[in-house]
């Protein structure tokens, strides 16, 4: 168990990727804009690049649209910039008559990117919806996008496969292919790629589902140790005892602190009430924690607590433990997690 602050934890911002193919490139000129110094009054204009957009793609809407003189330069600085290959699909805002180098330094400025949408990690499938509305989706049309989705074998809902990153979609897109693209995205994720081929002791629905209890107990430091934990409590028939899972069933964060009543909830979630895994992630893990899921570090620990903010402690005792409690609950009193 661990009592902590839940957090979202740091932004992990994934921008989708786009292969640079060489190829013919028509351009109607080939000298190119002379870098000047930008000012705030000079004149934008939004740049739709289309989702697989390769770099001779891009180099043509840039041209067309007035933001570089030449194609052709363009692409050159492109083939020679390896950055070039994150340019991400979406609206972009980029200022007109641009040189080659600036109007690619734009396109990777996120700052100017619109219809963005971030799923942090750790994330509920909950919340992700309530983003998706703001965004501008109705709600029956979120609900349809998650229905419609085609889940992995063993998987009942899209909880855990929605990948944290920072997400840009061209005007227009659906519902339906903004959710898509989130779980492609972890498909295409190598360490989740693993944990979906696993056919250990651990189904992958099982090791989504330490990644999301880890992602949400621990500090990224911490993340291999917690899971260790998960897996020393499971292999003695140990309850897990997270107050993580409590506080998903109760959809609330930012409690460090659980009531008895609480850790009574009727629920499969519930880690006090039932042993073993919940039956599905907590969350939606990033990469670090899917690693930790996979690979935790050696360890005989069954308990680890936070007594104060940075100072994680992992035992094997239980005596130890309520040494650390009594403390973690003397910082807690004097405000140390505020």
């Amino acid at each position: 168990m661990k009592i902590r602050p839940l957090a979202y934890g740091l932004i992990f911002i994934v921008l989708l990727t786009y292969g640079l193919h060489l190829g013919r490139v028509n351009s109607a000129g080939v000298a190119n804009f002379q870098t000047r110094q930008l000012q705030e009054t000079d004149p934008e204009v939004t740049v739709e690049i289309p989702t697989g957009a390769t770099g001779s793609d891009i180099a043509k809407i840039l041209f067309d649209a007035g933001v570089v003189k030449s194609s052709q330069a363009y692409f050159r600085t492109a083939v020679a910039d390896i950055r070039s290959q994150k340019v991400a699909p979406g609206a972009h805002r980029l200022t007109l008559r641009l040189s080659s180098q600036q109007a690619l330094n734009q396109l990777l400025d996120s700052a100017r990117l619109a219809n963005m949408i971030t799923i942090f990690e750790g994330e509920w499938k909950s919340e992700v919806a309530s983003s998706l509305v703001t965004f501008g989706f109705t709600k029956s049309e979120v609900q349809s996008a998650f229905k419609a989705l085609e889940l992995p074998p063993g998987f009942k809902s899209a909880e855990g496969l929605l990948f944290p990153a920072l997400y840009s979609f061209p005007s227009g897109t659906s519902a339906t292919e903004v959710v898509n693209r989130f779980v492609a995205r972890f498909e295409n994720e190598p360490v989740a790629q693993e944990i979906l081929a696993a056919k250990g002791t651990y189904s992958p629905l099982q090791l989504l589902t330490i990644a999301s209890i880890v992602q949400s107990e621990g500090d990224n430091a911490d993340f291999a140790k917690v899971s260790r934990v998960i897996r020393n409590r499971l292999e003695i028939g140990m309850p897990l005892q997270m107050d993580s899972t409590v506080h998903y069933i109760k959809g609330v964060r930012g409690q460090i602190f659980l009531s008895t009543t609480s850790t009574l909830i009727a629920s499969p979630y519930n880690t006090y009430k039932h042993y073993g895994l919940p039956p599905g992630p907590i969350g939606n893990p990033g990469a670090l924690a899917m690693t930790a899921a996979l690979h935790p570090a050696e360890g005989d620990w069954l308990y680890f607590i936070t007594v104060a903010p940075g100072d994680t402690r992992f035992t094997r005792s239980n005596s130890e433990f309520v040494t650390w409690k009594f403390l973690y609950e003397k910082n807690r009193k004097a405000g140390a997690f505020k």
